[in-house]
């Protein structure tokens, strides 16, 4: 096995690793993850992202000026329900992705696109304090009287391997393995105004079968993302985000591959509603790395949601 062709195989399990994971799915500034939501109700939603990534890579794995634009579409669908006298919800996320790559390898210029399902995502969440669990008139009459509130609340948000992954190739939109990320979150609200901070871990199990029977291996990566949120009536509110991830290095067969991750995102959101039943919302989302190696992101976001 000549030399250049161990060099090209280092340089695409670089690549993979920091330039093709889904933007966003790790480091999410997403706020009001803990809002006190009707018991008993159905929320809807479909959505459409536009990511442009910058991918910085050690430069003797001769890859350079590596590009991603991804295109995704997205499902959500939120049922609310009473768990022990507590209000809970299940969230179910599910997307379809278009993505292209581009870039030099050995000074000549390539490229590649995959086209698919994602990974999908579920995630159970528990308000522990605060938010008692209410329907009808009695949500709205606590509501309208609530002006000072702290909410506390737990989750565990899973990824399922359930996107598209073809064993031959790097670069899939599907990591075919679990990850497992366990939640703590408080909010805080006073008058228009909230503020909101929730930590996370995430854990992945082993990937047994990546890449022509390699074995991948990830440490935990930590994260922690804040919130400040203003809002003007209801349904209609403005936010800003700020997020922080570190960790997560791999191996592959046992071989440590020195790639702590560590970045830092921000994002900008806001809701408007449309009617009683539905709203819409625009969001900017970025993510920049703090290592020499890494990617770059910048990620337009356009949602539609309803209720029933």
């Amino acid at each position: 096995m000549s030399y250049s062709y161990l060099l090209l195989r280092k340089s695409l399990f670089f690549l993979l690793y920091f330039g093709l994971v889904l933007p966003c799915f790790a480091l999410e500034p997403e706020p009001r993850k803990w809002s006190h939501l009707p018991e008993g109700t159905n929320f809807g939603g479909v959505g459409y992202a536009y990511t442009e990534a910058d991918i910085f890579i050690d430069p003797a794995l001769l890859l350079e000026d590596v590009k991603m634009e991804l295109d995704t579409w997205l499902g959500k669908y939120i049922r609310t329900f009473k768990l022990f006298e507590k209000s809970a919800r299940i969230d179910l996320t599910q997307a379809y992705q278009r993505g292209e790559w581009t870039g030099l390898l050995g000074g000549v210029p390539a490229s590649t696109s995959r086209e698919g399902w994602s990974d999908s995502f579920v995630r159970f969440a528990v308000n522990l304090y605060g938010a008692p669990p209410l329907s009808g008139k009695d949500f709205v009459a606590y509501r309208s009287q609530v002006k000072i509130e702290t909410i506390v609340g737990m989750a565990l948000a899973v990824r399922l391997p359930t996107g598209e992954n073809m064993k031959d190739r790097l670069i899939n939109l599907g990591q075919n393995r679990f990850a497992f990320r366990p939640q703590l979150g408080v909010m805080h609200t006073r008058g228009k105004w909230t503020t909101e901070v929730t930590s996370e871990v995430a854990f992945y199990t082993d990937n047994d079968e990546f890449f022509n029977g390699n074995t991948l291996e990830q440490k935990p990566l930590y994260i922690v993302h804040a919130h400040l949120i203003h809002t003007f009536r209801p349904g209609f509110w403005a936010g800003t985000s700020i997020a922080y991830d570190y960790g997560g290095e791999t191996t592959i067969n046992g071989v440590d591959k020195d790639d702590t991750k560590q970045d830092i995102g921000w994002a900008f959101s806001l809701a408007y509603p449309i009617n009683r039943s539905s709203g819409v919302k625009v969001a900017y989302i970025g993510t920049r790395t703090q290592e020499s190696t890494g990617f770059d992101s910048d990620t337009l976001v356009i949602a539609l949601s309803f209720l029933w």
